[in-house]
């Protein structure tokens, strides 16, 4: 069997989903090498570096983009240092698998594409549900017609936060719930109709203080269906998405923040909604961060595509305007 040629990964911050989740995912892949991370200041990056493991610890971002042997930075920077970071990652010669959302307007993209096409690097965006085993089986039960024809996806993602220091809690760094969390059934809901959303309508509610949208429902419709979530950042912690054909209906329990410590299931449904034929697909453990980063890998190794494409991520950015737009006409928005 070949060795893998691991990528060596530079780490932009010590932002807290880095830290936790996705750098000590990416430390199980096979194809990833964690090899430094980098924060504003050298202390907190050293105590980062050295928690985690990683070997070398930069004061500063620029100082990690000059490091020679570092091929693939990840940003989790908050959303509106996205696209600047990015541009500086390519100008320095490095890939770049950046967190949702990449950008806070679908235009900022065309400038990526341009970069990314110049420089023939490769820019991702993080959206790590599309490397999970189990939404790659919904897709798949779906396209051999398992559920019948598909026409609605229903979704919920909230949790409660209301620290003023939080960048989440800030519309000047792009905090608030569709751009945070709203834009998971956006993208699952693309994906599982294989389609664009034609048009949107969108009811946001901001909180006084923040200026945030903190309670968000929506409402899409796509050319074969339509689908529909509601995502809070301030309200009890729930997740789940509803799937339903005309033959079946799909349960995906945490269907966002899938665990790696347990089993995750798809449930079917069908027949009679009193006595329900319930079937349980299993799933064995799996990180779909380590999943995440192996893809984005393979793809720099092999030229394999990455399912968070730049076109992929400006199509997901389009339908997030168009939410915007049209909670602030109140009526339905093209996408």
């Amino acid at each position: 069997m070949t060795k893998v040629k691991k990528v060596k990964w530079g780490v932009l911050s010590t932002a807290e989903i880095g830290m936790k989740h996705v750098i000590p995912a990416m430390q199980q892949s096979q194809w990833c090498d964690i090899a430094a991370l980098a924060s504003r200041d050298q202390d907190a990056a050293q105590r980062a570096a050295d928690s985690l493991g990683i070997p070398a610890a930069y004061g500063s971002y620029e100082q990690l983009l000059e490091d020679p042997e570092i091929e693939a930075v990840y940003i989790p920077l908050p959303n509106h240092l996205h696209v600047k970071w990015i541009r500086a990652c390519i100008e320095a010669g490095k890939h770049v698998l950046c967190e949702k959302p990449l950008v806070l307007q679908a235009e900022e993209i065309n400038e990526l594409i341009d970069l990314r096409d110049a420089s023939r690097l490769l820019i991702g965006e993080a959206f790590m549900v599309l490397h999970h085993p189990r939404w790659n089986r919904v897709k798949e039960l779906i396209s051999q017609g398992d559920i019948g024809e598909l026409r609605a996806v229903s979704g919920f993602f909230s949790f409660f936060n209301r620290d003023s220091k939080n960048i989440r809690n800030s519309s000047d760094y792009g905090g608030g719930s569709i751009y945070d969390i709203g834009c998971y059934p956006v993208v699952i809901s693309r994906y599982v109709f294989g389609a664009q959303p034609l048009k949107v309508a969108a009811l946001l509610e901001y909180d006084p203080e923040f200026k945030i949208d903190r309670l968000s429902s929506v409402l899409m419709d796509f050319p074969t269906g339509q689908a529909m979530f509601t995502a809070s950042t301030q309200l009890t912690p729930y997740q789940s998405v509803q799937i339903f054909g005309t033959r079946k209906k799909y349960d995906i329990p945490l269907p966002f923040n899938t665990p790696d410590d347990r089993p995750s299931q798809i449930l079917s449904h069908a027949h009679d909604i009193l006595e329900p034929d319930v079937v349980e697909e299993t799933f064995d453990l799996c990180s779909h961060y380590t999943l995440q980063g192996d893809a984005f890998c393979r793809s720099i190794r092999e030229g394999v595509p990455f399912a968070g494409s730049l076109e992929h991520a400006k199509q997901n950015a389009k339908v997030l305007d168009a939410i915007f737009r049209a909670a602030k006409s109140g009526g339905w928005e093209k996408v």
